[in-house]
């Protein structure tokens, strides 16, 4: 129903946006990886959408590529993988990881991710590593912007965080809080140190 969407940029957080377009604005949740790429408030913003109609809800979510979209509703047909699994994995590797770690069948890697167990892990690889295509992937559709090394540490300090036991919202309004102090964003102990006293 909805490829994309372009438009102002009206309001960010780190779980989802509003986008306005054609006068209407349009609530979208995004993964974590989206959050520190965005542009500032009141600039215009392109984001490939999945909408997502359940029993009781209905929703859009938000990606950086259609390749990142489309990977997300092949999730979506994994047995026990829902929008909030699919978000989480799709937020906290590349995609070109992830499709390898689920290729190469490597579980270690994919219970890194908040919400997926080994047993969740397995059978993801079962019923997805026969319908993913690593080579057909764009380095850009995964790739952090290299020309800007604040962006990357960002990203860092992000998976630090997860990695710490922090879940994705706390991580992430830890960091946006972290930005607002008076520190070097691109130095990453410090920005990691910055966040902490914010959890």
């Amino acid at each position: 129903m909805f490829a994309y969407i372009r438009g102002k940029l009206i309001q960010v957080t780190p779980v989802f946006v509003v986008v306005e377009a054609a006068g209407l604005g349009y609530k979208i949740f995004i993964p974590a990886h989206v959050f520190p790429r965005l542009p500032q408030i009141g600039e215009e913003t392109t984001l490939h959408l999945s909408f997502v109609v359940r029993e009781q809800s209905q929703a859009l979510y938000g990606f950086i590529s259609a390749s990142e979209r489309d990977f997300f509703e092949s999730l979506l047909g994994v047995t026990g993988i829902g929008p909030k699994i699919g978000m989480a994995l799709i937020g906290h590797m590349p995609l070109v990881d992830l499709q390898k770690s689920i290729v190469s069948e490597d579980a270690a890697v994919l219970c890194r991710v908040p919400g997926i167990g080994k047993k969740g892990a397995e059978r993801l690889i079962i019923e997805m590593r026969d319908k993913v295509k690593i080579s057909g992937i764009h380095p850009n559709d995964y790739a952090v912007h290299l020309g800007d090394p604040k962006t990357q540490k960002i990203t860092d300090a992000m998976s630090a965080l997860i990695n710490l036991g922090y879940n994705q919202v706390t991580a992430q309004k830890a960091i946006q809080r972290a930005l607002k102090d008076p520190i070097d964003a691109e130095d990453l102990a410090l920005l990691i140190s910055a966040a902490l006293k914010h959890v």
